[in-house]
């Protein structure tokens, strides 16, 4: 079994280092090890130190699938990722893909396996499995992780290298990897500090910084947040002010307390926001029923004769859903199918099809899995993760304007970004 590695943080941190990777999260980590492994198999000694400003690294994968580290998944395509260009997201993917990152954790000994959802969990269903692992790696590799150890500012040292500085004191490196993450989860460590950082050293960042794969929040007293704990399968689509479809995804809703949440809630949430960007009056529906017709559905309601609304609908979902759903839009689940005006017949139609509801704002970064805008990948070479602005600085992760939907996705980039960069900043194409 593996066990857990301490990260350095009673070691001093050294004056000066061939490569200083800031952030020791999914890509961070995984840029330590490939860095440190191609400059063993060039035959080079080369000081690699990581910087993380967490008093515990490796939070994000700890937490990632309730504890258990959703790896990666079975199926990976540019078109699973929103931001930057399909293009330089493919070129990243295709330098190590899903069948690498199974073959390198299996090296680890770390097995993973498949679930219906085509998600890749440890076999061990224990992220610990997975941080373990790769901190096991690092030691290895002969990088050395320091923490806590917040970098406030990257600087050029006028000599072609770098300077980076902290509270802790400063180190001189030929090549930085910055791999601080966005905003999301502040407590891992991933609080925005990395964007002015980068900044400073020439580059832009989107003019959206937003949660991604988050909670939404319903305003008022709406019936949903009556039905916590209900979870069905649904279409939820964000629609502009004049009703035109911008985005659509289908799967699991969760009710909730404050609102809505679950796989289809988080994957749409990033969409919603984006689209009220330039349209204030952007809005959400929830189809409830949507592998039925508004017709077939109309049609199956006036057949109903002497049978109730309500026994219906509760055969297409939840019980406590059903009756919520018939009462929000005015009809008494005990109608009579027969009875059933037709008015009320369509307003439950459309309720059970695109039900719009009112979303006043997500949970925030605190409950987010990931942050949506960041540095374009245009400002990036996609073969080496090298800065097009400044040489010898390397960009990963979720700095950059690279977010993907829940399953695995954003992990698989951040395992993908790491290795390429890790190469090459070491000298290995």
């Amino acid at each position: 079994m593996i066990r857990a590695v301490r990260a350095d943080r009673d070691i001093a941190v050294p004056g000066c280092a061939d490569v200083v990777i800031v952030g020791a999260g999914a890509a961070g980590l995984m840029c330590a090890i490939s860095a440190g492994r191609a400059a063993e198999v060039m035959g080079v000694r080369k000081r690699i130190v990581v910087l993380d400003g967490a008093g515990k690294v490796g939070v994000k994968i700890l937490v990632a699938g309730g504890g258990r580290c959703n790896v990666t998944h079975e199926r990976v395509i540019p078109k699973d990722y929103n931001g930057s260009s399909a293009g330089s997201i493919k070129k990243v993917l295709s330098r190590f893909g899903v069948e690498d990152t199974v073959r390198f954790f299996r090296e680890l000994g770390v097995e993973l396996k498949r679930e219906e959802t085509g998600k890749l969990f440890p076999v061990t269903d224990d992220a610990h499995t997975v941080l373990d692992a790769l901190l096991g790696a690092v030691r290895d590799a002969g990088a050395t992780i320091h923490h806590p150890c917040k970098v406030r500012a990257v600087e050029d040292d006028g000599e072609g290298g770098f300077v980076v500085r902290g509270d802790w004191g400063e180190i001189r490196a030929g090549k930085v990897v910055l791999a601080t993450g966005g905003k999301a989860l502040p407590k891992s460590g991933s609080d925005g500090s990395g964007y002015p950082i980068v900044e400073a050293l020439g580059h832009t960042v989107t003019g959206v910084i937003a949660p991604a794969l988050v909670p939404l929040v319903i305003e008022g007293e709406h019936f949903v947040k009556g039905l916590s704990g209900i979870a069905h399968d649904a279409r939820v689509e964000v629609r502009a002010s004049t009703g035109k479809r911008l985005a659509s995804t289908t799967g699991a809703l969760l009710c909730t307390h404050f609102g809505l949440s679950g796989p289809a809630i988080l994957d749409i949430s990033r969409h919603l926001t984006w689209a009220r960007v330039e349209d204030e009056g952007a809005y959400l529906t929830i189809g409830f029923v949507h592998d039925r017709g508004e017709d077939e559905l109309d049609a199956a309601l006036s057949g109903l004769g002497k049978r109730t609304v309500g026994r219906f609908v509760r055969e297409l979902l939840p019980e406590r859903l059903a009756d919520a759903l018939c009462v929000d839009v005015g009809v008494d689940p005990s109608t009579k199918g027969a009875e059933l005006k037709r008015e009320a017949r369509r307003a439950l139609v459309l309720a059970l099809t695109g039900l719009r509801v009112p979303v006043a704002r997500d949970r925030g970064y605190t409950h987010a899995e990931v942050t949506m805008g960041g540095v374009p990948m245009r400002e990036v070479d996609p073969s080496t993760m090298g800065s097009r602005v400044r040489a010898g600085l390397y960009l990963i992760g979720e700095i950059l304007d690279v977010d993907g939907r829940i399953g695995g996705f954003n992990f698989q980039w951040a395992w993908a970004g790491g290795m390429i960069a890790g190469r090459a900043c070491v000298g290995v194409d």
